[in-house]
């Protein structure tokens, strides 16, 4: 990340423009760095790649006054850089790999740096050798094929019944590149309360931090993975019992919503965008409602990729995430799934997509509210809903058409396919202005700090077994 800066000559003298871009940074990058001269830019720069690819990848900034890119320089430029890699420590090996051999009821736990490793393939080949299901992070999500009978899909503040069922259940979790934040663990006395846990990571720092009485292995993760994969007993007959109770579990735990309902449930957009989008596609999601909808109901499989602003939670992330992915991959097809509040914040950079023409095709999830605001405030302080709606509804698609764009209002749900197969074929940015129902919950919800037992609930099948029913079925 490139920041301007006021020419050298007049920084500290509250020059016009003049911020403290460095000190604004640290909380939010690896490392910082100012340039003080033209010839420090290319080891600068060098640096900063160096070390935003090394080890857990993420954002380095250069301060650049402007004097110091006028000028002349008397080094000369770096091609390539240096990474620097983590050195893996494996000195709980054993311990890791006798925990995965004993374990009666192991699962698996992905987060987001499995998709930086790639190493979804070796996950699931492991998977299968121990007969193990896979739950997923938000961030995790997309790591994985989802259309693997194993996968069970994420978990969390919003995730499925299903996956908090087997990690209740687990007796040893390998946790895969995850931090254990709060929106995962939920409240941590609650969290794997049966389990022994494994924890590979590439940043030795998160091993134990959030979560204590671990098994820790640093170092890349699908090195790790495989050499796992290579020194496991294969355990698939040994747990037939579990694995016919995880086929249980995910049969009985598929949230229900109505599918042809008015006004139009956000679930059917989702199951409409999973159906028709390619197996190669992106999808980018804004936060909010429609973010857990994704993440509950978007099935990433074959090569999709879902990328989201799951760590910090910041609205306005899906449509610059859109046009960065189209940039990156221009013939892959580009969906930003963003709601209406979030699609405000960065909707000017729909000129951008269209300047530059790439063709994003925007789904804006429009039940003209903060649709998370609303939902907390309506099952946490008693349906007082306080500068969650919105009096002002703007027509998104004259605003698309005004930026050179297009788009379509969809308020039925037999318009949704069309609309969605319109947005693809479109070889400009393309807006479908898709109208909710404002009263549809994002359930189950668990909120961190009441537990599993404070779980809200939705419209699913497993709430109508019997609870013993479902605790006995398939052993």
């Amino acid at each position: 990340c490139l920041t301007g800066q006021v020419s050298t000559k007049v920084v500290g003298n509250d020059a016009f423009q003049e911020s403290d871009s460095f000190d604004l940074m640290i909380p939010v990058t690896k490392s910082n760095f100012k340039i003080h001269s033209a010839d420090e830019i290319p080891y600068v720069l060098n640096r900063a790649f160096a070390i935003s690819m090394s080890g857990r990848y993420g954002p380095v900034a250069v301060d650049v006054p402007t004097d110091t890119v006028a000028g002349d320089a008397s080094t000369e430029p770096t091609l390539h850089s240096e990474l620097e890699y983590t050195r893996t420590d494996l000195s709980s090996f054993s311990a890791a790999v006798s925990m995965l051999n004993g374990a009666e009821r192991p699962a698996i736990l992905v987060g987001g740096g499995a998709k930086w490793a790639g190493c979804g393939r070796e996950i699931l080949e492991l998977a299968e050798m121990l007969g193990s299901p896979v739950v997923t992070t938000v961030m995790g999500k997309g790591s994985v094929d989802e259309s693997h009978p194993l996968v069970m899909g994420t978990t969390g503040m919003h995730g499925r019944r299903s996956s908090a069922l087997v990690l209740d259940e687990a007796d040893v979790v390998l946790a895969v590149a995850t931090r254990f934040s709060d929106r995962t663990t939920g409240k941590s006395t609650d969290f794997l309360p049966k389990a022994g846990i494994i924890h590979v990571d590439i940043d030795g720092a998160e091993i134990g931090k959030n979560v204590k009485n671990i098994v820790g292995l640093t170092g890349n993760c699908s090195e790790i993975i495989s050499l796992l994969r290579n020194s496991v007993k294969r355990g698939t007959e040994l747990r037939l019992p579990w694995l016919r109770r995880v086929s249980a579990v995910r049969s009985f735990c598929q949230c229900e919503f109505g599918y042809s309902d008015y006004p139009l449930k956000p679930q059917r957009v989702i199951y409409e965008l999973s159906r028709l989008l390619p197996e190669d596609a992106i999808l980018t999601t804004d936060v909010g409602q429609h973010q857990m909808f994704a993440a509950h109901f978007f099935e990433a499989r074959g090569r999709r990729r879902f990328i989201t602003s799951g760590g910090l939670g910041t609205m306005g992330f899906g449509l610059p995430a859109a046009i960065g992915a189209k940039a990156a991959e221009p013939e892959t097809k580009t969906v930003c799934l963003t709601g209406d509040g979030g699609f405000q914040m960065t909707f000017g950079e729909f000129s951008t997509a269209v300047e530059n023409e790439l063709p994003v095709f925007v789904v804006v999830m429009n039940n003209n509210s903060l649709g998370m605001i609303r939902q907390f405030q309506k099952h946490f302080y008693n349906n007082h809903i306080f500068s969650a709606d919105y009096r002002v509804h703007p027509d998104f698609v004259k605003f698309a058409e005004s930026m050179g764009g297009a788009g379509v209002v969809v308020e039925r749900p037999g318009e949704v396919a069309e609309a969605i197969e319109r947005g693809l074929k479109s070889d400009v940015p393309f807006v479908a202005d898709v109208r909710i129902d404002i009263n549809e919950d994002c359930l189950p919800m668990t909120p961190p700090w009441a537990g599993k037992n404070g779980t809200i609930y939705g419209r699913c099948k497993w709430k109508d077994v019997n609870d013993s029913e479902i605790k006995s079925f398939g052993r």
